[in-house]
């Protein structure tokens, strides 16, 4: 039997996943197939890229998704799997001998936890809110540990996420807020304001008030933070090459004709190629859309009912920079011999009041600061000890906050730092991820015969191991559909007598 022809669009944690597991499960059931692979971008990774501090290859630091975390099977085995060596918590500088963590709000920091995390952090905790820390952990365990009930029989593979997630019991979960859902479950407000929605903040760039619950639960499941060594890229990179007959880079995908046999036409340029450029174009049995389909720009011929929708996606700042100065205290309203955070997450003001407003300013003026690690500047000579820093934000970071923040005289906002005090700078747009708005509906996984979507996910839950699993799940559910066809046509063949007994066919011998 000729090999299925699949195209994926898209490279990144959803588009790797399903060439890689694809080829896997294809390679059980005696199934042979040819994988195409089509990214616009230079890489492979999607939001999960590295860029190099002062251009040295030996300095990567991670431009998009940081972390994953133990509960995060398919990442997680496929680290081990490639041999790629992780740290816990890697980006951690040496020389650091202050708080590990702290949640400011604008004027205070309201929580400062020790880089040691011993009992006594544990048990100010606890003075400080209660017992809501422990309902919070319980209600955690309970959302991830019906999540992970997606990842085997009965349920997987699932055809459509929102019923398997209504079996599961989660719709409840999405279709409120989390600050619904932290109120229903009695977790008190003081700790959902200042560390459950730090950490929506920093995950997902968005306040209780927004958020549903589920996305926020899995924000607090960070037990076992790690990240590959180098990149965490490095992941679907090996995924995608070792799965593909061809990896097309730098190539936009600008048509999908269906065919009268159920198959797709697909149609190509490189990136940049004028309008008048030829298109290439190939016949594929299978199709698989790993990317937003609102930002792919692809003309789909003839158009499906189950076109999927438009919706918001967060405009996250990224900043990269590098520094010979700490953080300054006196930024932060610390003492001047204090130490600030290695990670500075942001919460509202008791006062503040954004409601359901996705783009409130709040008065901390950032989601996080995060110093790195420290790195030598090989750009000095000699060479002089930096600091890595990374700032998310709802806006471009002024010149004038970063001077601030390092204790520098303040700069007009469009005056460039001086290469002495600031010796490299990257900045960085993403359209992160969708706003996580409570929804008990999620988006088609099929949305055509022989035409599949991994993005509807993101919607549900957006972290590069829940696009992993969309892509594995997609790749099950075409090779079954093959081999129901494979059975179907092999009973075909087969005749019976006026009895009832099955008889093979007949054929002559010439």
């Amino acid at each position: 039997m000729a090999p299925k022809e699949v195209a994926i669009i898209g490279a990144g944690a959803g588009g790797a996943s399903a060439a890689y597991f694809l080829k896997q499960y294809a390679s059980e059931t005696g199934a042979n197939v040819n994988v195409t692979i089509f990214e616009r971008n230079p890489y492979i990774g999607g939001r999960s890229t590295t860029v190099n501090a002062w251009d040295d290859p030996t300095e990567p630091v991670e431009l998009g998704a940081s972390i994953f975390v133990e509960v995060n099977k398919n990442l997680v085995k496929a680290a081990k799997d490639f041999n790629l060596s992780t740290n816990v918590m890697s980006e951690t500088p040496s020389s650091s001998n202050g708080p590990r963590l702290g949640v400011w709000n604008g004027k205070e920091f309201v929580l400062q936890v020790s880089a040691n995390d011993d009992w006594w952090s544990k048990a100010k905790l606890l003075y400080r809110y209660g017992w809501a820390p422990i309902k919070t952990n319980r209600l955690m365990k309970e959302v991830v540990g019906n999540f992970l009930r997606m990842y085997d029989a009965p349920y997987f593979p699932w055809s459509s996420l929102s019923e398997t997630l209504s079996e599961l019991g989660l719709i409840k979960t999405t279709g409120i807020t989390g600050e619904q859902y932290l109120k229903e479950n009695g977790v008190g407000d003081l700790f959902a304001n200042e560390i459950i929605q730090a950490s929506t903040r920093v995950n997902y760039a968005q306040n209780l008030p927004l958020i549903h619950g589920v996305e926020t639960m899995v924000c607090m499941a960070t037990n076992g933070a790690m990240s590959v060594d180098g990149g965490n890229w490095q992941i679907f990179d090996r995924m995608a090459r070792s799965a593909a007959k061809a990896i097309h880079l730098n190539t936009n995908v600008t048509a999908l004709r269906k065919l009268s046999d159920g198959a797709f036409k697909v149609q190509w340029k490189a990136a940049g190629a004028s309008a008048d450029a030829t298109a290439s174009t190939k016949r594929f049995d299978s199709v698989v859309l790993a990317a937003p389909y609102q930002f792919s720009n692809i003309d789909l011929d003839p158009s499906t009912s189950k076109v999927p929708d438009s919706i918001p996606y967060v405009e996250l700042h990224v900043t990269l920079f590098a520094s010979p100065h700490l953080l300054s205290p006196a930024a932060f309203n610390l003492a001047s011999d204090a130490v600030v955070p290695q990670v500075v997450l942001t919460t509202l003001q008791p006062n503040e009041r954004p409601g359901t407003n996705p783009h409130y300013e709040s008065k901390a003026g950032f989601f996080s600061i995060s110093t790195l690690r420290v790195a030598q500047n090989p750009n000095t000579h000699p060479t002089r000890k930096e600091y890595i820093y990374k700032i998310f934000s709802h806006k471009p970071v002024p010149t004038n906050f970063i001077a601030k923040i390092l204790g520098l005289s303040l700069y007009d906002a469009n005056q460039e730092i001086s290469d002495n005090d600031v010796s490299w700078i990257l900045r960085k747009i993403w359209k992160s991820y969708p706003y996580e708005y409570p929804r008990v509906t999620f988006e088609e996984l099929k949305l055509d015969e022989n035409l599949w979507y991994t993005s509807g996910i993101e919607s549900f839950i957006s972290t590069m191991e829940t696009s992993s699993l969309m892509g594995m799940n997609i790749a099950k559910l075409i090779v079954d559909q093959w081999s129901r066809e494979i059975e179907r046509a092999d009973n075909s063949t087969v005749t019976f007598d006026f009895a009832g007994q099955q008889q093979q066919p007949l054929k002559a011998k010439l």
